[in-house]
């Protein structure tokens, strides 16, 4: 899959100057719309090698254009985890049009930052607004200088398959170093102003892995997870856990692969007692935030569940 894009480098690209990148725009259309700014776009979509799925012999490319609704489709068999949480997000309507790479870049949901009257430390100001305010669908694991949580769910999915994003100056970068750790308080990814993510790139699928995904919201459906988890494993034939991956979103800066986690569970059957103990520890090291104390039962109670779903 061969991808060139012409960026112009005397721009900022990231939406804060006068130019900025559009693949599916689901996001950046209701940011332009809330703020008022009319930067100059430049349409990404048609790009040759921008959009699509190409498999191979050790793993399986997409491009960054690639729709939500393609991922959870095509790739529910080789990558259950991945597709699982692709269908869980938005609406069709929506899955339709937003794009793998949209998801991954996606700026923060935080109503201060959203706001055309309010500054922060992501649109220009000093300081975080929302930790001496409201912050109720704030961190949890409270690690970084901006209190709201990273809003990518493919992003906490792809953390369990170990992937790895290409652009048009890196290749074989992972997800994690991509999102990076929000100690940069003015960056939702690490990106170069002049860079675009062009490929995530998969290892080989694992026959036999079963995946789950669930996510706590305040209505039906249709809405941002106060708390998501999604859960990936392999059994041997003894039906002990060979190999895991397991990961959550909505409670810290960037989403977190509970690597100690997955370690408590391979070797085990899977069985109630590791559950419990897996779920427990999930919620370990979490400093909630005066309004998010909820969310330490929440990490657990999700956990619990992608781990019950898949334990069947």
């Amino acid at each position: 899959m061969s991808v060139t894009i012409l960026t112009a480098y005397d721009e900022r690209p990231d939406g804060t100057g006068d130019f900025v990148y559009r693949a599916g725009g689901t996001d950046l259309q209701e940011r332009l719309r809330t703020s008022g700014a009319t930067p100059h776009v430049l349409d990404l979509t048609g790009i040759r090698g921008f959009a699509g799925i190409e498999r191979g012999g050790s793993g399986t490319t997409i491009g960054a254009g690639t729709t939500v609704a393609t991922v959870a489709r095509e790739l529910a068999d080789d990558y259950p985890a991945l597709a699982l949480t692709a269908a869980g997000l938005a609406t069709p309507q929506v899955r339709a049009m937003a794009t793998i790479g949209g998801n991954l870049l996606q700026r923060t949901r935080c109503w201060y930052f959203r706001h055309p009257h309010t500054s922060c430390f992501k649109s220009g100001g000093d300081s975080c607004p929302a930790r001496d305010g409201r912050h109720l669908y704030g961190n949890v694991f409270d690690t970084a200088p901006c209190v709201h949580p990273h809003p990518s769910s493919l992003a906490m999915a792809l953390l369990t398959y170990a992937a790895t994003v290409d652009t048009t100056q890196r290749d074989g970068l992972a997800v994690g170093d991509l999102l990076g750790d929000g100690s940069d308080p003015t960056r939702d990814h690490l990106l170069a102003d002049d860079e675009v993510l062009t490929r995530v790139v998969l290892p080989a699928p694992v026959p036999g892995e079963r995946a789950a995904y669930f996510r706590a919201i305040s209505r039906f459906e249709a809405e941002w997870p106060l708390v998501e988890a999604v859960c990936r494993v392999v059994r041997d034939g003894d039906g002990r856990v060979s190999e895991c991956g397991l990961a959550i979103g909505g409670v810290a800066p960037t989403p977190l692969r509970l690597k100690a986690v997955e370690g408590l569970l391979v070797g085990s059957a899977l069985d109630d007692a590791a559950i419990t103990a897996a779920a427990t520890a999930a919620s370990e090291g979490a400093h909630p935030l005066p309004e998010t104390g909820y969310k330490v039962e929440l990490v657990e109670g999700v956990v619990r569940e992608v781990l019950e779903r898949v334990s069947t």
